[in-house]
């Protein structure tokens, strides 16, 4: 379980390519001050599985699905990338409860530097438009934030959008993205469980109607 308050921007040294898999090596000295075999380091939000360390950088296996669901495919030796460890017990909750499960990506559309802030606006697939909802929370790239807007339901091109403080674009990776960009985007597991639930209720009643 991570908070998604980003705590060092980490560096891919290497990529190593299995057939089904990638064996992928970071750089991030912060991020492995006391870890241990097994724990879990989220990589730019998707929570992945220490099997070496040293004393600098980790070694993670990332399967084929999660290169296809996330940003991590994209990946090359020299990416910037965030990191988070698993938060502990007893731990201020900064952010919002964040698994590390990414439900897909957004594409970077448009983007309108302030004087203090910068707003970035996204493309919102179909699959995650009803697990978002304005002022609500949403996950990109592992970072915790909040809906500033989004687009109305049904609207062509749907989007939403997030504004960004200057403490986010000098700590995380997102003061870098430019229009043409994805990220990991991971909604809220209150939403996702309210609309499987939802699902599940549509097919009592068309199974009770037949």
């Amino acid at each position: 379980m991570f908070t998604g308050i980003i705590e060092e921007l980490g560096r891919v040294v290497r990529i190593d390519d299995n057939g089904d898999s990638v064996r992928l090596t970071v750089h991030g000295p912060l991020a492995v001050d006391g870890v241990h075999h097994g724990d879990s380091i989220a990589v730019s939000g998707v929570c992945l599985t220490v099997v070496e360390s040293t004393a600098d950088s980790f070694t993670a296996d990332v399967m084929r699905q999660t290169l296809v669901m996330s940003t991590t495919g994209d990946l090359e030796a020299g990416s910037s990338v965030n990191l988070e460890r698993a938060a502990r017990v007893g731990d201020r909750l900064g952010g919002h409860i964040v698994q590390g499960h990414v439900d897909g990506t957004a594409t970077l559309v448009e983007l309108e530097p302030g004087d203090a802030w910068r707003r970035l606006r996204f493309s919102l697939s179909d699959e995650l438009s009803p697990l978002l909802v304005d002022k609500g929370s949403v996950t990109l790239e592992g970072v915790s934030l909040t809906v500033s807007a989004i687009s109305d339901p049904g609207t062509p091109d749907a989007w939403f959008e997030v504004s960004l403080i200057p403490e986010t674009l000098a700590a995380t990776t997102l003061g870098n993205k430019a229009v043409g960009d994805r990220v990991n985007v991971e909604t809220d597991v209150l939403a996702r469980h309210v609309r499987r639930m939802l699902k599940l209720d549509e097919l009592s009643e068309t199974a009770a109607a037949l």
